[in-house]
């Protein structure tokens, strides 16, 4: 994989992917779309959708364990303090060569850099919340939160899928 493409993507992801509206009942369906995506691979996910700071859709399903729901805690964290996802943070932090701690002083005890966690944003760039999973392989993290988000967003996934 290559990080330049990848960094260039996710900020097309981050752009295209944007929620004219997005309520609790939004939020649901989001949790409820990504444990049923979960659920038909076979794969063990914790599950979080935040909005304007409040849980608004949890799940830790079977096979989980609370180390699922911690990751998915620092990874929210940084999503809502960069209204970006974490994995393009992630990435960019690769490509030089830093980490958040190095680059913002952020305790790896409360923040990851780690895919999986994406924000929720208004087409005129709000930030309403975060969406989190936690549990495969930090790239099929994100692929899986993009994937979910591209349906919500009437978006087809081929257009905003990594490569």
């Amino acid at each position: 994989m290559d990080l330049e493409q990848d960094i260039a993507r996710i900020a097309q992801q981050e752009a295209r992917l944007r929620l004219p509206v997005f309520d609790a009942d939004a939020a649901w369906a989001l949790g409820t779309r990504l444990r049923a995506l979960a659920q038909g691979r076979g794969a063990a996910l914790a599950i979080e959708v935040r909005l304007a700071g409040q849980t608004a859709f949890f799940c830790a399903m079977a096979g989980t364990s609370p180390a699922n729901a911690d990751w998915a805690r620092r990874k929210r964290n940084t999503v809502e303090l960069m209204a970006r996802s974490s994995y393009g943070i992630g990435r960019s932090l690769a490509l030089e060569g830093s980490t958040l701690e190095a680059k913002l002083g952020l305790p790896t005890r409360d923040y990851a850099s780690h895919g999986g966690s994406f924000p929720l944003v208004t087409p005129g760039g709000t930030c309403l919340g975060a969406v989190t999973v936690s549990g495969l392989p930090q790239r099929d993290d994100h692929a899986l939160v993009v994937e979910a988000l591209a349906a919500l967003c009437g978006v087809p996934p081929s257009e905003v899928a990594l490569a």
